[in-house]
């Protein structure tokens, strides 16, 4: 391979420095009087569970946000960064986790576009020149003249790093860059950007839930938690076990979370039973892998692993937004897809991440989402008829009881606050019997008292037998509501305990993945 010339001699990698940023929106905290030093060179990675914060600060760095308080220094000089085209003169590139190619246009063409402000007519001779000599330089090639949406999820992720680098950034910012990658893939990509790290060319910032990464690539880490600062360290100086322990918290944090008078589970069959059920991802690589698992009647089964292991995917599964590869998946004893009539035949109901988003249709009123799950059954429908007085009816007494705060029932749910979308979901799914609840982040952005309340009215459920699958992302709040946890890691059921008895750093050490417990029983 020839050496790697991708940079100007006036160019090279910048000193990044951040100084106590802060983000709210409304009254949550995205960040709160976070730093963080990235010397020219450097390989910075960026940990944190869902909701540390990590995406508001990249973002803040790239021109998306614009931080409430705190200073940037880019080589030791102060910068404000209100839009990306002021991000992209200082040199800061980011790679998303979505694709951002334009589909119909060639590779070629996609790296050139990318440059932004181009000639009216362009010399292509010229351009491919320079875009061949560039390709040389790289130790994987792609297809130049192939459309981009022709391409595999590996390529088009090559694609995103190569334009970064075409574009001599001079700090590169990767936000989970190998999450559509195979190993040998992610070792070629992330190698190729160390070397020019250790070049002096560019620095890094990577954002990612695999261990394996950090310890392979990364000279340092910070570790964010509900966004704030929560550790710092050279990763030659750190084990795995520490750097999760950074993530979930210290054991001290932790002590007893209170289960008195909480009614035993009663005895019985499962109320869902999964086996060795398989699923592919977007792009068509596993994500879940043999999971097994049951849930009984009066019990809350919480899931944890770091974001992006699996827990997504599984839950897509569960209400039936995903399609199963393999295994078997069954409700009361019978097989079960998700599929509307089952849900409705099974008294399974669900409260997914981002409620307004996955559970509610935005420009609907609070009254039709409310009866998403009912408009079709009396008394809301007569004949095929939907009875739209039930329906008015049905609201109001939700509204009551959950205390949703609206203009009123006809108001547009996608007016409604984060806690009181999340209250009209909660009493939509609550408000019948529910024999399996389905449960994903369920407070996430939420303040204190709508934490609270979102908590009571799940072990309320519990308490009247309904069987209840809690993926979360927040330790805390596992340890707090479930009553045995299963630990989730690169798509696998890994560690399974009762809550009673569960140690944070144990289930740290499972959910950073295999190469923490070896790491820990060396």
């Amino acid at each position: 391979m020839k050496p790697i010339e991708l940079l100007q001699p006036a160019s090279g990698a910048l000193d990044l420095e951040i100084l106590g940023l802060s983000k709210h929106f409304g009254d949550v905290a995205a960040l709160d009087d976070v730093s963080l030093h990235i010397p020219a060179g450097s390989f910075h990675a960026l940990l944190g569970e869902n909701g540390a914060g990590k995406s508001t600060l990249v973002k803040c760095l790239v021109g998306y946000y614009t931080a409430d308080k705190g200073t940037v220094l880019v080589d030791q000089r102060e910068v404000e960064i209100p839009t990306p085209r002021e991000a992209s003169k200082l040199g800061i590139g980011m790679v998303y986790q979505h694709f951002t190619l334009v589909p119909s246009m060639t590779v070629a063409e996609n790296l050139v576009i990318a440059r932004g402000a181009l000639p009216a007519l362009l010399n292509w001779r010229e351009e491919r020149a320079r875009l061949a000599a560039f390709m040389e330089t790289l130790p994987f090639k792609l297809p130049l003249d192939k459309p981009a949406g022709g391409l595999a999820a590996g390529e088009k992720q090559k694609v995103e790093i190569i334009k970064q680098l075409y574009l001599q950034r001079r700090l590169l910012i990767l936000d989970e860059p190998t999450s559509v990658l195979t190993l040998d893939e992610a070792d070629e990509a992330l190698g190729l950007i160390k070397q020019l790290a250790r070049n002096q060319q560019l620095s890094v910032l990577i954002i990612t839930h695999k261990f394996r990464e950090v310890s392979a690539y990364a000279d340092a880490v910070t570790v964010l938690r509900r966004g704030r600062y929560a550790g710092h360290g050279k990763v030659a100086e750190l084990t795995v076990d520490q750097m999760a322990e950074m993530m979930v918290g210290s054991a001290v944090a932790r002590d007893a979370a209170p289960r008195a008078n909480r009614p035993a589970i009663p005895e019985g069959a499962a109320r869902l039973r999964i086996q060795q059920l398989t699923a592919l991802g977007d792009h068509g690589l596993p994500v879940l892998k043999n999971i097994d698992l049951s849930v009984y009647p009066g019990e809350i089964l919480g899931i944890a692993g770091v974001s992006g292991n699996g827990q997504k995917a599984l839950i897509e599964v569960l209400i039936g937004q995903r399609e199963k590869s393999g295994g078997k998946v069954q409700v009361h004893g019978k097989d079960y897809s998700g599929r509307r009539a089952e849900l409705a035949l099974c008294k399974v109901n669900s409260l997914p991440e981002e409620p307004l988003r996955n559970a509610c249709v935005g420009n609907l009123s609070v009254a039709d989402n409310l009866a998403l799950r009912n408009y079709d059954q009396p008394p809301l429908a007569r004949s095929g008829w939907i009875n739209w007085r039930a329906l008015r009816a049905q609201a109001k007494t939700y509204v009551e009881n959950f205390r949703i705060k609206t203009d009123g029932i006809d108001a547009k749910i996608q007016t409604l606050s984060g806690g009181n979308v999340q209250r009209a979901v909660l009493a939509r799914e609550l408000s019948h019997p529910v024999d399996l609840l389905i449960v994903a982040n369920p407070v996430f952005g939420l303040d204190f008292n709508a934490v609270a309340e979102t908590h009571s009215r799940l072990l309320a459920a519990r308490a009247q037998g309904t069987a209840i699958l809690l993926v979360s992302e927040d330790l805390d709040e596992l340890l707090e509501l479930s009553d045995r946890i299963v630990v989730m890691s690169e798509g696998e059921i890994v560690f399974e305990v009762d809550a009673a008895h569960a140690d944070i750093r144990e289930l740290g050490r499972h959910m950073a993945g295999s190469h923490a417990l070896a790491e820990a029983t060396a």
